[in-house]
């Protein structure tokens, strides 16, 4: 276990790597940071440091730069997560709150947290099997041509048309579009098979053909999806960080949807914000960058994840802080919508 001197000799070194890119030596410690003591403490601090796996020397010169142990142990022993401004809080606020529809939300929310962290950011979906029924509406379109909506709480809409009807009028679809909502309105998606399954019996016989179209196109519409949806923005930003592996490799690897869904999904305890680092990412290619994620959701309900992917020298406090805050907003505009 460290004592209190050199874990904050170690948090000084993971800082001016961070702020630097450059191998940190005793000098510039004392110089840069209140530490108390001498250049000659600090450099028995980072050879027990080094000793212990903390801190590695890179090359034959004094710096040394922060090891994955150094970095974990520095973002478990964060005593705050850096508060995002007032300006950038209403900034977020302002360009989430502008969205319409979940689509835009998404595309919003993955523009956003790449901005503020210049990392790549990364937003999934809200699943299906964790969403319920809010609305469903019938449109007719035409004597045979029937629009289906169907709106969730998470703000995800699935539209269909149906055509090939026979002759409807509005009246029958005004009353399947009501008995739909009596029977659906509030429920999981996986009820809702159960809950209209005997919903033609109820209707006058000459409304079933048109409930049996519609309810078909709706239990098809309601299949989950073996692959996730997941959206990324920001690979530009991979310029202008350094890996010790391929850039390539990197690249490759975040192009791959199934790899960005494991990523999230590995980020443990979804109602909370996660941090993975370096060798801690199964992921080969992967094994230089860090990952930050939190859930997002309505009260306390977790839908979906997102999060940043980055180099392990990343500034952890301020990166943690925009994507918790990023996620927290997500959820209160999906709340309210």
């Amino acid at each position: 276990m460290l004592n209190d001197r050199k874990l904050a000799v170690l948090r000084a070194i993971v800082e001016d790597f961070v702020s630097t890119d450059e191998p940190v030596g005793s000098k510039a410690l004392a110089e840069r940071h209140s530490l108390g003591v001498s250049p000659a403490t600090i450099r028995n601090d980072m050879v027990a440091l080094e000793e212990e796996g903390y801190i590695a020397q890179p090359h034959t010169s004094a710096g040394r730069i922060p090891t994955d142990k150094g970095y974990r142990l520095f973002v478990d022993r964060l005593s705050t997560v850096k508060p995002l401004s007032l300006a950038e809080r209403r900034a977020i606020e302002t360009f989430l709150g502008g969205a319409v529809d979940l689509d835009e939300i998404v595309a919003r929310t993955v523009r956003l947290l790449a901005q503020l962290t210049r990392q790549v950011a990364i937003v999934q979906y809200p699943s299906l099997t964790r969403s319920s029924v809010q609305h469903v509406e019938l449109v007719p379109l035409g004597p045979q041509r029937v629009m289906m909506v169907l709106i969730t709480n998470t703000g995800r809409v699935e539209q269909r048309v149906i055509d090939g009807l026979d002759r409807v009028s509005e009246g029958s679809v005004e009353h399947l579009r009501r008995s739909l909502n009596q029977a659906l309105a509030g429920k999981w998606l996986n009820e809702v098979p159960d809950a209209v399954a005997d919903l033609p019996e109820t209707l006058e016989p000459e409304d079933r053909p048109l409930a049996a179209s519609v309810l078909s196109v709706l239990l098809e519409s309601l299949v989950e999806r073996h692959e996730e949806k997941v959206v990324m923005s920001g690979t530009a930003n991979l310029a202008a960080m350094g890996f010790s592996a391929s850039l390539r490799d990197v690249l490759e690897a975040l192009e791959e949807n199934v790899v960005l869904i494991r990523l999230l999904g590995e980020a443990g305890d979804p109602s909370m914000l996660t941090v993975r680092i370096g060798a801690e990412n199964s992921h080969e290619s992967l094994r230089s960058t860090s990952i930050v994620s939190a859930g997002y959701g309505v009260g306390d309900q977790t839908l979906a994840k997102l999060g940043v992917v980055g180099p392990t020298r990343m500034d952890y406090p301020g990166t943690m802080g925009a994507v918790r805050a990023v996620a927290r907003y997500v959820g209160s505009i999906l709340a309210g919508q």
